[in-house]
């Protein structure tokens, strides 16, 4: 008797190490994958209402919807990056040639707005009078940024081939979550049933729904800053609002990120002389843009859930530092289960 119980926790033991081991072979190998198809579960989940008129539309082809529903997500991000990057290119050289016009000018005095502030005013001054005093010294000086940064871009290049081709794998994944994402959420609640009984559902019921708040949440804050930045842009003659405005929008997913990109520019108005368009840019930015982002992403979010927003934030910005940019969605949801 005492044998056979010895004998049973021995095969045991030796079965549970061989899973842990397969476990971990497995994770290994598919370790490069796992963030592409998160990403492809975090679409599709947020997508599948669209998927479902689809399905309809297309009279139950289920196939023919998901391959649809995946052109029509990489239209939605290849073109608008295209677009992007053909903008920037046009507006970083501009950039560049009025950064030299006006740094070339030779003597200049901050307006006195700045000026006037303790240390930061002289501290500016004195990092415009080096700059200014000998143009030959600015070309140099940008034509050593030039250089310092040749590398820089070759690793942003890299980047951005890393990211395309997980991009890549997102999207197949994401065809066929569409196509068999009714299966694959049945044979996980069977599998987690197992380990956490009835309780499973609740705790899918958080990862859905606070998926979903955060991603809207973000993703309409994103949006609403972007369009109200841009106005602001356009309302204050800047060079290609549109730009300017998309780039918020991309900052903004980031929480309390857009002060970095309205108030950068709002200083450089000021220090190119332009005070009026400077000040507004700067109050505008203060006074609607800052508040989109304090109205918008709570009401969204914490109305959907019942998760108060401070920890929606710490599960935001603390994602984004474990995680990377996937982590903008994760964070929050391991927070809510």
């Amino acid at each position: 008797m005492k044998e056979g119980v010895t004998e049973r926790l021995s095969n045991r033991l030796v079965l549970g190490l061989l899973l842990g081991g397969l476990l971990l072979l497995a994770f290994a190998v598919l370790k490069p994958f796992l963030v592409p198809v998160v990403w492809a579960a975090i679409l599709a989940y947020t997508t599948w209402p669209l998927l479902v008129r689809l399905r309809r539309l297309l009279r139950g082809r289920r196939t023919l919807a998901a391959a649809a529903m995946t052109a029509l997500l990489t239209a939605a991000f290849a073109l608008p990056m295209l677009w992007l990057g053909l903008l920037l290119r046009t507006e970083t050289a501009n950039a560049y040639a009025a950064m030299a016009a006006l740094l070339a000018k030779g003597p200049y005095r901050l307006p006195e707005l700045l000026a006037g502030m303790p240390v930061l005013g002289d501290w500016l001054q004195g990092l415009l009078d080096q700059f200014t005093g000998d143009p030959a010294a600015i070309r140099g000086q940008l034509a050593h940024w030039v250089e310092s940064r040749t590398d820089e871009s070759l690793k942003i290049i890299g980047g951005l081939g890393r990211n395309a081709a997980k991009m890549g794998f997102a999207l197949i994944a994401v065809f066929f979550l569409y196509r068999d994402g009714e299966q694959v959420l049945a044979q996980a609640q069977r599998v987690l049933r197992r380990f956490l009984g009835e309780r499973v559902d609740a705790y899918l019921s958080a990862v859905g729904s606070m998926t979903m708040a955060v991603v809207w949440g973000l993703v309409a804050t994103a949006l609403a800053q972007g369009v109200v930045a841009g106005l602001g842009y356009w309302w204050f003659d800047l060079e290609a609002p549109v730009l300017l405005g998309a780039v918020t929008a991309v900052v903004a997913l980031i929480p309390f990120g857009t002060p970095f990109v309205w108030g950068a520019i709002g200083a450089w108005l000021l220090a190119s002389g332009e005070t009026f368009n400077g000040v507004g840019l700067l109050l505008w930015g203060t006074l609607v843009v800052s508040w989109v982002d304090n109205l918008v992403r709570p009401m969204v979010i914490s109305s959907a859930t019942r998760i108060p927003f401070l920890l929606v934030m710490f599960g935001v910005l603390g994602g984004l530092a474990a995680f990377g940019l996937v982590g903008l969605f994760v964070g929050p949801v391991i927070l809510a289960v």
